[in-house]
């Protein structure tokens, strides 16, 4: 009975996917078309988030740096789930936008991996996780941008809107868990701490605490 059930909420959720992708396909939209499938390629190999990685660095001081690095190591970790467990383990295929999209509305090279969850998006609002541990006013626009950087995976057609909802809170989760585990490893054991307080050495109790 249950499992009947999910069945058919599943089966919901499915048609509604499509029909809101469909939505998407059947809106003309000529001045977002240009700008949007650029942003979208833009983020391939998370090239957006890397440049912005390096401009904190460059410019943000210590807290702009580890900013920097929380960020990025928040999409490695990200990236490699994504791509390694979850779309081989779902395997769905990508969306046939054959006959959909108009034809004047300019597209990006459909990816060969597979469609479920979005690792551009799940990349993005990890980055934006990540930097937000570090410098909180970073978050808002960064969240903003992988917002934009998900519909544009819709919008060009590569992507079903479930596919970037799902990439997006994985993002945020796997971007929680990389910078709880960043936190755990700057902390100092009790045994180590014991110790070095035993040589008259002041060992701070979070590493965090400056955040």
């Amino acid at each position: 009975m249950r499992s009947g059930r999910a069945e058919g909420a599943l089966a919901e959720a499915r048609r509604l996917d499509l029909a809101i992708y469909r939505a998407v396909a059947d809106t003309r939209t000529p001045a977002l078309d240009v700008a949007l499938a650029r942003l979208s390629q833009a983020a391939n190999h998370s090239k957006i988030s890397i440049g912005l990685a390096l401009a904190l660095a460059l410019s943000g001081g210590r807290k702009g740096t580890r900013a920097a690095v929380r960020g990025m190591a928040s999409v490695g970790v990200t990236s490699a789930v994504v791509n390694l467990a979850f779309k081989p383990l779902v395997r769905r295929r990508r969306p046939d936008r054959q006959g959909l999209f108009a034809l004047g509305r300019p597209r990006v090279r459909m990816p060969t991996t597979r469609s479920f969850p979005s690792g551009h998006t799940a990349a993005a609002f990890a980055f934006a996780t990540g930097v937000g541990q570090e410098l909180g006013w970073a978050g808002p626009p960064l969240y903003a941008l992988a917002a934009v950087v998900g519909y544009s995976r819709v919008h060009t057609g590569v992507h079903y809107p479930l596919d970037v909802i799902v990439g997006a809170l994985a993002g945020v989760a796997l971007g929680e868990l990389t910078g709880a585990c960043i936190d755990r490893a700057a902390c100092p054991r009790p045994a180590d701490s014991g110790r070095y307080q035993s040589q008259g050495v002041s060992v701070p109790t979070s590493a965090s605490s400056s955040r």
